[in-house]
């Protein structure tokens, strides 16, 4: 079988899975978030800093992917929220069978917002459908100015784009106004939120944004 055929297989029986997962989220009224980012760019920390001020509001349980350790789970955990660990094992990006696989192994009875926290890549996990309903991408001041052009297809398929480490935009070569064009010739509809994990600058504005969403308002 030639190899775009059976990727092309592998991909719609992942899409199969994923509208499964959807569907019963669905019912249960709970919604669903999958955030991406290339490594370091604060997924964990921006994630610790959204349970803490969400905690109280909404119920939130949480799937952690990782290559390896269960660091950002344990890390989740002590926030405040459920969470399930996933190792891939090498693998670049989370499937949507291991996401029904985790959510067997979670409390769903009290989970208003299920968060994905995907394996820190800004290619693969472009591809993958996970039954979510919102896709984050998460970029960085410490990275580079650049992400926008160079992986385009992240910012096409996702519907908010968080730029964290603001406290640092002093001290680093970055053109905060550049990326937002970038981000926005790509995907106009872009939601676009500015942060500081380290300062708090922002969080507000991004957890009442999803706490909007997550009653799905």
């Amino acid at each position: 079988m030639p190899k775009v055929t059976l990727a092309q297989n592998i991909l719609a029986v992942n899409e199969h899975v994923a509208q499964e997962i959807r569907q019963s989220l669905s019912a249960r009224g709970i919604r669903a978030l999958n955030i991406m980012s290339s490594p370091g760019a604060g997924k964990t920390t921006l994630l610790e800093r959204t349970i803490e001020r969400l905690r109280g509001r909404l119920g939130i349980g949480v799937i952690e992917g990782d290559v390896e350790t269960s660091a950002d789970a344990e890390r989740i955990e002590a926030a405040g929220a459920e969470t399930v660990q996933i190792n891939t094992q090498g693998t670049c990006h989370l499937e949507a069978h291991m996401i029904r696989d985790a959510l067997a192994q979670i409390d769903l009875a009290h989970v208003d917002l299920l968060v994905i926290e995907n394996v820190g890549n800004l290619v693969c996990p472009a591809a993958w459908d996970l039954g979510e309903d919102l896709r984050v991408v998460v970029v960085s001041t410490t990275e580079g100015d650049d992400k926008p052009a160079k992986y385009p297809q992240m910012f096409a398929i996702s519907q908010v784009m968080i730029v964290n480490k603001l406290d640092l935009l002093p001290y680093v070569n970055y053109d905060l106004q550049k990326v937002r064009r970038q981000a926005l010739s790509i995907n106009p509809n872009l939601h676009i939120f500015e942060v500081s994990c380290q300062t708090g600058e922002g969080l507000e504005a991004w957890c009442d944004w999803l706490g909007t969403f997550a009653r799905g308002v």
